[in-house]
């Protein structure tokens, strides 16, 4: 750290957002950067998650950077392991190991209003960095919740993204809470091992076969020798997404075809209408993610496997209760329940320029302009922010077009020169969630009947982007300045007038640094 007491650019988070933001940052020049990491590793999301099952919903030649294509995926939907040892793979082509700080938790970050940068204490020491691009993502922080009694539970409590490997579930009974994408990847794995498995299912979720296969080895040569195979696989993939898309943003009524289809997945396994009726959920496809297993239902329609259609309410000793009463025995309790996404942790963690919290300018909902900056938090901006989440195509696709924001953000920054910042005007960002915000009007996420992690505690879906992943791209194809204020530190002297010259700038800085700064219209 001591050799970074001061850089460009710091970047907080190694998963795909953070290795993506210092892969772009190198490709424009910018090597004075940071990547600031709270564990001992990179992979983000593909690191922590390493339950039982874990597996992308993502076809793997979609769920990868465009500029680091991988021809070697073994499985058309790739598992946690292959994913994580592909982020390895790209810190290491990239050369971007010399930047990682792992073991660096960012403590808290102060903008400072009279040199415009942000200083940030993590913890190993303070750094201060002229540009903040936070990539924490919406997936790293567990959401448990407070249940009465859990504490005196006496087995092993632990949440999905948090397993315990060291404790085995051979033999033992199981309370699964939740029923999201990790739940129904997690049952079907544990199920052949347990003595008993009671799933508690606040909501059944939509769930559609997963079409998972080997990737043959001739595939894999063909994609080796000729790339441009590869490329056409990942265009073709693209494509159907994007055509997908208008029936969730536009015409949710055209989705009544996919609820047949996955009615159908359910029937061929779950023989038992009593339990079919308990696994149908009553919103329409869409609203809330669609999952994909082709292993759910049959490890649901197994004998020791027994699903509550209620959510827990308490814990009694080693007895779990669910909100409609129903009690079992336990020896084990995992959450699957999800992530702080509409209440990231970071965002308390943030104070920006008018000494709030970005926890506190978000109270009343998280929003952005374009997805990337905040009001009052100048040269601070977010991979993977409000309103940037996709229910039916890869992230990777958001990621990229907000890398190409970020880096048109440091062009401009650099046209500039000397010290100056960009600070989102707060019509700007009104304007674009106005305009967001009346999209999702018509979407299947706000009409679909349900309530899901998309929509935060006023009811407002500020996580998922209402248009197709085109769209956004064209959105964030570069700054427009006239969103920003422009914000220089103003010195004095004659030299300072040369404060592109980064010598004469600093040496007269030194000496004679005025405490005021000039705001550009």
């Amino acid at each position: 750290m001591a050799e970074h007491e001061h850089v460009r650019v710091a970047v907080i988070g190694s998963g795909f957002g953070g290795l993506g933001a210092a892969v772009r940052l190198r490709r424009e020049g910018i090597t004075d950067f940071v990547v600031l990491e709270r564990a001992d590793s990179v992979g983000g999301t593909w690191r922590d998650n390493s339950y039982p099952g874990c597996a992308c919903d993502v076809p793997s030649h979609l769920y990868s950077f465009s500029f680091a294509p991988n021809p070697d995926w073994p499985r058309t939907f790739s598992g946690q392991e292959h994913i994580r040892a592909y982020l390895e793979h790209v810190t290491d082509t990239f050369g971007l190991r010399p930047h990682i700080r792992l073991d660096h938790e960012v403590k808290m970050m102060r903008w400072d209003g009279d040199e415009l940068r942000w200083e940030i204490d993590t913890a190993q020491g303070t750094l201060t960095a002229d540009v903040v691009v936070s990539a924490t993502g919406p997936l790293s922080d567990p959401k448990i919740p407070a249940v009465p009694g859990l504490d005196g539970f006496p087995g092993k409590v632990f949440h999905s993204a948090r397993w315990d490997h060291d404790y085995d579930l051979r033999g033992k009974r199981v309370a699964m809470i939740g029923t999201g994408a990790s739940a129904i990847q997690i049952v079907p794995s544990i199920q052949p091992d347990v003595e008993k498995l009671t799933l508690f299912q606040r909501t059944p979720p939509w769930v559609m076969p997963r079409m998972d296969r080997a990737i043959t080895g001739a595939e894999r040569w063909l994609h080796r020798q000729l790339p441009f195979t590869g490329k056409a696989r990942r265009g073709l993939l693209f494509g159907i997404r994007e055509l997908q898309v208008t029936a969730f943003t536009k015409h949710p009524g055209q989705l009544g075809m996919i609820e047949s289809l996955a009615k159908a997945n359910m029937a061929k396994a779950i023989k038992d209408p009593a339990r079919r009726a308990k696994l149908t959920p009553s919103y329409r496809i869409g609203c809330k993610r669609i999952l994909l297993s082709s292993s759910y239902y049959p490890a649901l329609a197994q004998h020791n496997v027994d699903v509550v259609a209620s959510g827990l309410k308490e814990v009694r000793g080693s007895t779990v209760v669910a909100a409609d009463g129903t009690e079992t025995e336990a020896d084990a309790i995992i959450f699957g329940t999800g992530f702080h996404v509409t209440d990231m942790p970071i965002a308390e963690r943030v104070v920006g320029a008018d000494g709030i919290t970005l926890a506190e300018a978000w109270k009343d909902g998280m929003q952005s302009l374009r997805g990337a900056t905040a009001a009052g938090f100048p040269n601070w901006m977010t991979i993977i922010g409000p309103n940037t989440g996709l229910g039916n195509s890869s992230m990777i696709l958001m990621i990229e077009s907000q890398l190409n924001y970020m880096a048109d953000f440091m062009r401009q920054l650099n046209v500039l020169g000397g010290r100056a910042a960009l600070a989102a005007r707060p019509s700007a960002v009104n304007a674009w969630n106005r305009r967001v915000q009346e999209r999702m009007k018509r979407t299947v996420w706000n009409t679909g009947g349900c309530d899901s992690w998309y929509l935060d505690a006023n009811g407002r879906n500020t996580t998922v982007w209402p248009g197709t992943p085109s769209e956004f791209r064209r959105a964030t194809r570069d700054v427009n300045l006239a969103e920003y204020e422009v914000m220089r530190v103003v010195r004095a002297g004659a030299e300072a007038r040369a404060e592109g010259r980064a010598e004469a700038t600093e040496s007269v800085a030194a000496k004679k640094t005025v405490a005021a700064k000039e705001t550009v219209a």
